[in-house]
Order: C-alpha cells, then structure tokens, then sequence
C-alpha cells in the first residue's frame, strides 16, 4: 500500500517515538535493528522527516533522533505518509493510468473511492503517541 520509504520512516517514526516517551535519544544503528531497514535508506528518510520538522536530530555522543514528548500526540500518521509518499495513494489511479476521475474512470475507481476516503480519514485520525503506547504495552510489533 505504503512505499518502502513510506513504511520504514513510519516504524522509525513509532520507535523514535516510544523511546522519546522515556527521555531517550536513538542513534540510526538502533533504528535499523529495531525497525527491520537498510541503514543507508533509512538515513535518508529520516533526513526528509528532520528537514520536514516531524524529528528532530543532534549530533555528537549525546546526540541521536527524539521527538519532544509534548509533540508526539500531535503528530498524524497523514504527515509521515505525505512528507514521504505525497498524495498519489489519494489521488493515483490505482491502474496506473496518466489520468483518472468519476467523469472518465477506469475500471477499479468506483471501488476505491471509498477505500480511499476510509484510508485518509484513518491516517488523519491516528497519532503517533497511539502508535508508541501500542508498542509500549506490547500490543502491537515493528518487526517479526
């Protein structure tokens, strides 16, 4: 559903989070393991997310990636995915046609449009602090 990128930065996004939570700082090595991504690609993205202002990073021995825990909760899942993926999971055909829309529409749009709006509407509804509790409590998983 989720570009690889998208999906990495959003488990990187839980981790950092959770560990926030507890007053730590996350060097990319412990990212990596805890998330299951390549550490190069992972960088990456978590740069597009620094540059974006969703993470924060310091440098040196103390240093790593954190959100501040008062800002957790308002951070939507919609946020991660748009820096990341942009609006084409929204707005894409889902066939790949260059266009598609209820005037010319090609032959999955009537069954996506509401798949899409229900996919929005979770993703703007959903907060990372809910993310990281579900972790925290071990009810939910990063990696297998």
């Amino acid at each position: 559903m989720f570009s690889k990128a998208c999906e990495y930065g959003i488990k990187s996004m839980i981790y950092v989070a959770n560990q926030s939570l507890k007053g730590n700082r996350v060097k990319i090595g412990d990212i990596v393991e805890k998330v299951g991504s390549p550490e190069a690609f992972t960088a990456k993205i978590l740069s597009t997310l620094v540059k974006n202002n969703l993470i924060e990073s310091l440098k040196g021995p103390y240093g790593g990636f954190f959100i501040q825990p008062d800002q957790i909760a308002s951070i939507k899942v919609i946020q991660i995915v748009s820096v990341i993926d942009g609006d084409t999971i929204f707005m894409g055909c889902i066939l790949g046609l260059k266009e598609c829309n209820a005037q010319e529409p090609c032959a999955m749009h009537s069954k996506f449009v509401k798949i899409r709006s229900e996919l929005k509407k979770a993703l703007e509804s959903t907060n990372l602090l809910e993310l990281a509790n579900g972790i925290k409590s071990g009810r939910t998983i990063l990696i297998r």
